[in-house]
């Protein structure tokens, strides 16, 4: 069940432009600096304090610069707990939503499923940091479908004031509404009661919720606000998300070689490498039909279009105790099909590399005088199906956006 909750917020004369941020995970080094160049009370100093003297004093540092933002009135609570209707809109797209305190459950019960695996690092950083700040201070982003009461909720909101209504530096506008009727809270948990959910993003965050709750039952806590986490829960059926893939790039091995090798494996396409733009339609097209990936080379000279994978041959490549919708995934073709079995390449961070848009993968493959593998993005409604029977997608899988902008909103435990 999503909970209302008191949210922790900018006060009204703090500019949001100047003090919030991406997710923490997509922030590098040189983005931390930037973002707290532009304010001394960037969130950013509570997501990813920087602290030389230890790892452990960067978390107290976060916990007393939090409690500091509060008794200085730059962070204030509502009075009311509400759920928060967020939408994050541009032109052409609105996404809309949900913020409320989630009732926290394991992968083993079905009703949160996540669809990638975490790295205990990770968790354990974000552990660190959320016990001693004791607040979530992002959101995990889950979807699920069917409308119903809280959709229509969600909708409905425009008759309303907005607590917010503010452009930031994703160049998205960002709006914020408090439900806070009893009789409306009531309907939209009952319409939600019953539902699953897929986590879109922040597997991380949501293990750490979890591990946060047992150590604090450990303790001998009982109930309290660690048995709920800051949730953003989007309706992907009405004001969904966007889904974008995540392209890979193979360093090192043009784009003609790669086609060599495939040939008898896959159909290979020649393609004009003049037209990139006339490519990706290709590839849009081509994976109607079934997993289809695009070879171009770093220097744009090279283009192809693998389709229709040898069917006998891909049967045996792919993991037999994997479901059929595990199996269907493009990403799942490539790694265990493409790149082990066809390509004859090692499966690591090393051999097969990442980038979030076509530009920068086209980029990553130049400067290593590489191949950039190019993407159709995964249909919600497979990872839905892959996550609902238990298992894992490969890694970096697919992209959901906009993600939730970090720092609108914050869920203290003080004010549960």
């Amino acid at each position: 069940m999503l909970q209302p909750f008191r949210g922790l917020r900018y006060g009204a004369d703090v500019d949001l432009a100047s003090v919030t941020s991406p997710p923490y995970d997509v922030i590098d080094a040189d983005g931390v600096a930037a973002l707290e160049a532009a304010s001394d009370v960037n969130v950013v100093r509570l997501i990813l304090p920087r602290d030389e003297a230890s790892e452990g004093d960067r978390y107290l540092r976060a916990a007393s610069t939090l409690s500091a933002w509060r008794d200085t009135n730059v962070l204030v609570p509502d009075l009311a707990p509400a759920l928060y209707v967020y939408e994050q809109a541009s032109a052409e797209h609105a996404q809309r939503g949900l913020l409320g305190a989630l009732e926290l459950s394991p992968p083993s019960d079905g009703i949160v499923l996540p669809h990638e695996n975490t790295m205990s690092g990770t968790v354990s950083d974000r552990l660190a940091l959320y016990t001693a700040v004791e607040a979530d201070l992002e959101p995990i982003f889950l979807v699920y479908g069917g409308g119903g009461a809280a959709s229509r909720a969600v909708a409905s909101v425009n008759a309303r004031p907005a607590l917010l209504d503010v452009t930031l530096a994703d160049g998205l506008r960002h709006r914020l509404w408090a439900l806070t009727d009893p009789a409306l809270l009531a309907e939209i948990a009952a319409d939600l009661r019953p539902r699953t959910a897929v986590i879109a993003d922040g597997h991380h965050r949501y293990a750490t919720y979890l591990q946060r709750q047992a150590a604090a039952h450990a303790a001998g806590k009982g109930p309290g606000p660690w048995d709920t986490g800051l949730t953003f829960l989007v309706d992907s059926s009405e004001f969904g998300p966007e889904v974008h893939p995540i392209h890979r790039v193979i360093p090192y091995v043009e784009a003609f070689e790669l086609a060599r090798r495939a040939e008898g494996a896959m159909t290979v396409h020649d393609l004009d490498g003049n037209d990139l733009s006339a490519a990706l339609a290709a590839l849009a097209r081509a994976g109607a039909d079934g997993p289809a990936f695009l070879l171009v080379s770093g220097d744009g000279g090279t283009v192809r279009l693998l389709t229709h994978p040898n069917p006998e041959r891909l049967s045996h490549a792919l993991p037999g105790d994997r479901s059929e919708a595990w199996r269907a995934l493009d990403v799942s073709v490539l790694h265990h099909y493409l790149v082990s079995d066809v390509w004859g390449l090692e499966d690591d961070v090393e051999t097969v590399r990442y980038a979030h848009d076509v530009e920068a993968t086209l980029a990553a493959a130049a400067a290593s005088g590489g191949t950039a593998v190019l993407l159709n993005p995964t249909p919600v409604a497979a990872v839905t199906a892959v996550a609902a029977g238990g298992e894992r997608m490969p890694r970096k899988s697919t992209l959901f956006t906009p993600k939730p902008r970090t720092g609108l909103v914050i869920r203290d435990h003080r004010d549960a």
